[in-house]
């Protein structure tokens, strides 16, 4: 790059974060901080623990803004001065340093940005997320665990841990249904972007005649919500089955009857977990996944009342496909909801996903 461009690109990058900074009045945040742990030191702090627990997590993530904008202040302060030792030095390595360090900037200023957008409540949370296959038998079950693979790579490549609450294998191969939790901070602010229906076509591996077959899986990503969360579950309103576990996991899951199955009647919601050797345990996620699906199910109905009042019609049902995965008779992945391709398709089944979650998310909160 010229010195010219190596300026404009210094110039351009203080501005976006000189906007970013103004965007989220980092004066208030400062007082607001200086409050909270003015209350921390407080006797009765921990009297309720709920209450206490929120002001720690408004703490921490007012802490985490405050001190990446400083960091990023301090990694543009040193480009500008890496910026006047290489025109006073005309070194080649400054320059390849500094390069390195504005693309650097630039990125971690593209992720700041993305998370800053991720303000809807419970974005921060973890994510509930469950896999299950369209009509079409093995090759739609054969599918599910491939997309099963890519969100676990996608997961382990961006830093959460991911645990399988709930896993029904195929017949032949695949998997009937999944269940996994995505654990950390804005797992579901990025996967809700996942929510809806994917569709594969390929060349079969299970049809001798060698012909191509289109399958789909439903993806539905939900956040983990916290026990205060208030959600009306009656206990007369439960129906809890036991059954032995039939998932991977060692000898021991099958052993015992640790598997539970709940399902709400007044909705027909039902739950399986068989994650833990424990029928308790099970039975404690379980409910967890149960209220996070009550919980969604009531946002939707309160989105659908304004709609309604809008006079808007949103149809999402199981032909509304998100995104297309084509493996023959060429290869690339297309997002249509923004019309987003890419060509490598292994890529992206190994996880890269990043392209089309931020594309969505930038395209919904501009």
């Amino acid at each position: 790059m010229e010195i010219s461009e190596l300026r404009q690109s210094i110039k351009n990058t203080a501005k976006r974060l000189a906007d970013i900074r103004g965007s989220l009045d980092l004066d208030q945040k400062k007082e607001r901080l200086a409050e909270l742990e003015e209350k921390m030191v407080a006797p009765d702090f921990w009297d309720d623990q709920g209450v206490a627990q929120k002001v720690i997590e408004e703490m921490k993530h007012l802490k985490e803004q405050i001190e990446e904008i400083d960091r990023l202040e301090q990694a543009l302060e040193e480009s500008e001065l890496l910026l006047e030792l290489m025109v006073e030095e005309q070194d080649e390595s400054v320059q390849k340093d500094l390069e390195q360090g504005i693309h650097t900037l630039m990125k971690e200023l593209d992720v700041f940005e993305l998370n800053m957008m991720l303000n809807e409540p419970y974005d921060r949370n973890s994510a509930i997320l469950e896999l299950h296959p369209g009509a079409g038998g093995t090759e739609s079950q054969d599918w599910a665990e491939m997309l099963l693979r890519m969100y676990t790579r996608w997961a382990e490549r961006s830093g959460y841990k991911v645990e399988t609450l709930d896993y029904l294998p195929g017949d032949e191969a695949g998997i009937k249904s999944v269940t996994l939790l995505i654990k950390g901070i804005n797992a579901y602010g990025y996967l809700k972007a996942e929510k809806g229906v994917h569709r594969l076509v390929r060349i079969s591996p299970f049809d001798s005649s060698g012909r191509r077959h289109t399958s789909f899986v439903s993806a539905n990503v939900m956040p983990e919500v916290d026990n205060d969360v208030e959600v009306e579950i009656r206990t007369e309103d439960l129906k809890i089955d036991t059954y032995r576990s039939s998932g991977a996991g060692g000898q021991h899951v099958n052993t015992t009857d640790s598997a539970v199955r709940i399902t709400h009647t007044p909705t027909n919601t039902v739950v399986t977990c068989q994650s833990e050797r424990s029928q308790i345990k099970n039975r404690e996620r379980a409910m967890k996944i149960l209220k996070a699906r009550l919980y969604e199910r009531m946002l939707a109905e309160q989105k659908k009342e304004m709609n309604d009042l809008q006079g808007e019609q949103s149809e999402i049902g199981w032909g509304n496909q998100i995104r297309s995965y084509v493996f023959h008779p060429y290869s690339m992945v297309k997002d249509h909801r923004t019309n987003v391709e890419m060509g490598n398709v292994q890529a992206v089944m190994d996880g890269d996903l990043n392209t089309f979650i931020e594309s969505y998310l930038r395209l919904n909160m501009s």
